[in-house]
């Protein structure tokens, strides 16, 4: 196979996805890319005549990872029921590098007739027919690959007549093929939406022929993955579709674009149509190098509605207050203070804290702000009490929402977290009574909340999405924290719903311990740990779990909490035990801004 590192150049509005053949640069044959060579092509070749077993098994593995219409080239290293057997869209197994396939091994059923080939490597995620990707531990794969001799052409050849379904790639060549991409659905009964992030082939699908936007066009059809899909919703009348022999889509010079979906389609109201828009506007945003002007939607060659990039914005789940986001901190004498982080200096205002919060009526151990920054939740600084007060007027401070039983900043009430339906959160970590609770609006009683599948984990802490559906969780259990992900389900009345936090799933498995984690956006976290004998680090992770080179932020030492705004162009905020209050301004390393201070937070 031939791996050629294209060249570099403009490929209209998308950031990936060129399709065309490099005209210059050496043909490089090497085993498997090298990482974060993402502009490594790969072009495969068919088998040579009378070609050994080894180079069958190497170079169907090597056109596995080409571009191939149809993986045509990769097919004639198969028999013919073998190639109709296979489908390489049922998924990926995703190894830490390239499948290493041993020698021969001798099975008495089926070794006179062929030749068995164990493939080896260690397994650190997959990815399924709906294009959802899912970290594990890395644990030893077991795949076989078998050969038989067969007649071609009146010579026997060798050939592949039994394989593992789907694709097995190394983690770079799985990089380099694909990229992900938000699709975006409906908090089920409310009108915010909700990014679920899935996989996409970088460039042309080998199989559907589809260029990226067309590709993220129909993952969005086809429907949540089957972890969101209880908590959320989507407007496209059922058996919407692409309109059949759709393979291209393409923005105008006015970076607007026109879908044409099936005869389905027609069924939508106006209103549900916008909703339908505005699901696209969002998943396209990740595709494009410019906003996304517009998006017309059509069934049967005619206009159903457009909606432009700006209108779209009604539905964002954390919709813009009107004015710059900044961070809080609680500062050495436990007073909740704002942080200016613009210009090249940042500087503390206490001016804007006004209320028992900022006077210093009490003083704060960990702290929440609402995300219409008018209230704020405070944790006393022996973690025994959680208090809601206004921080926009003078008032006292009222009773605590709640009291726990238990002792010191490990065993008391974690930091609270407010969700986009504007309720409060924070778990109980009382070695007697440990519990997860929620206050509507901020607000008393408190109301337990169940979560599955904790295993006798306990949660240390706990951040909750801007959409209020999925909420972070760090979980100690046998002197290890991991993060996961839980999904947050509610029913029964809406002014008095039972809510659960179900499935929790692994984000970081990698990770031996981790020590604080923030949401950075619809599907993204910053997450400080470290993996079994390696240092701290602070990096971003997908919600499920897929991370990339370029995600490893600059170091820093002793990092006890993160903060991180929904607004990536706002700098991420940190407290350090070696450095203090910091931040990570774009393209620059990490700066001290208040050498003593805890408990840094954006809004939520």
């Amino acid at each position: 196979m031939l791996r050629v590192p294209a060249v570099l150049g403009v490929c209209g509005v998308l950031l990936a996805g060129c399709a065309s053949i490099p005209d210059s640069g050496d043909v490089e044959p090497v085993k498997a890319s090298p990482p974060g060579e993402s502009q490594v092509r790969v072009y495969a070749v068919p088998p040579r005549e009378k070609a050994e077993p080894d180079e069958i098994v190497n170079g169907f593995l090597e056109a596995m990872t080409s571009d191939d219409p149809d993986f045509a080239m990769a097919r004639k290293y198969l028999t013919k029921d073998a190639s109709a057997f296979w489908q390489p869209g049922a998924g990926a197994v995703v190894l830490r590098a390239a499948p290493d396939p041993a020698g021969p091994k001798e099975t008495s059923a089926r070794a006179s007739s062929g030749l068995t080939y164990p493939l080896y490597g260690d397994q650190i995620a997959d990815m399924d027919s709906s294009h959802a990707y899912k970290p594990i531990e890395p644990t030893s794969y077991g795949g076989d690959i078998h050969l038989v001799q067969q007649n071609i052409g009146g010579t026997k050849e060798w050939r592949i007549d039994s394989l593992p379904q789907g694709l097995v790639l190394g983690e770079s060549d799985f990089q380099r093929n694909y990229r992900s991409v938000n699709k975006y659905y409906f908090a089920s009964g409310e009108n915010w939406l909700v990014a679920d992030p899935v996989y996409i082939r970088q460039r042309i699908d080998p199989t559907s022929r589809m260029d990226p936007v067309t590709q993220a066009v129909r993952v969005l059809l086809d429907g949540p993955t089957n972890w969101l899909k209880p908590v959320v919703d989507s407007p496209f009348p059922p058996g919407t579709a692409l309109q059949k022999g759709v393979t291209s889509l393409e923005f105008d010079d006015r970076n607007a674009l026109k879908v044409p979906l099936n005869e389905k389609a027609a069924k939508a109201g106006r209103a549900q149509c916008r909703k339908m828009a505005a699901q696209l506007l969002f998943t396209l945003r990740d595709l494009t190098a410019t906003p996304v002007g517009q998006v017309e939607l059509l069934a049967d060659g005619s206009s159903l509605c457009v909606l432009r990039g700006d209108q779209a914005e009604e539905f964002a789940p954390d919709r813009p207050t009107g004015r710059p986001v900044t961070p809080y901190f609680v500062d050495e004498h436990g007073r909740l203070s704002l942080l200016q982080t613009g210009g090249d200096e940042a500087t503390v205002d206490r001016t804007q804290v006004i209320g028992p919060f900022g006077t210093g009526a009490v003083k704060l151990g960990s702290v929440a702000v609402a995300r219409d920054e008018k209230h704020a939740a405070g944790v006393t600084d022996d973690f025994k009490s959680l208090h809601v007060a206004s921080i926009l007027s003078d008032g006292e401070l009222g009773e605590p929402l709640v009291t726990s039983g238990g002792k010191g900043k490990e065993g008391a009430l974690s930091a609270p977290s407010w969700d986009g339906h504007g309720d409060l959160w924070i778990a109980d970590r009382d070695p007697a009574k440990p519990r997860l609770m929620r206050f509507a609006d901020g607000a008393g009683p408190a109301l337990p909340v169940t979560v599955e599948g904790l295993d006798g984990a306990r949660i240390k802490s706990l951040r909750v999405s801007a959409d209020g559906v999925r909420i972070a969780l760090l979980l100690t259990k046998g002197g290890r924290t991991t993060l996961q992900i839980g999904r947050v389900e509610r029913h029964g009345p809406k002014d008095d719903p039972k809510v659960t936090v179900t499935e929790l799933q692994s984000v970081a498995p990698q990770m031996e311990t981790v020590t604080a984690v923030s949401w950075a956006g619809p599907s993204r976290l910053v997450v400080v740990g470290k993996e079994a004998g390696g240092v701290q680090q602070v990096r971003y992770i997908q919600t499920d779990g897929s991370t990339s080179a370029a995600g490893v932020l600059p170091g820093l030492n002793q990092v006890t909490a993160i903060a991180a705004a929904d607004d990536d162009r706002q700098p991420l905020v940190a407290d350090s035990d070696d450095a203090g209050i910091v931040r990570l301004p774009t393209g620059a390393n990490w700066q001290t801004m208040v050498e003593t201070g805890s408990s840094p937070v954006y809004p939520g």
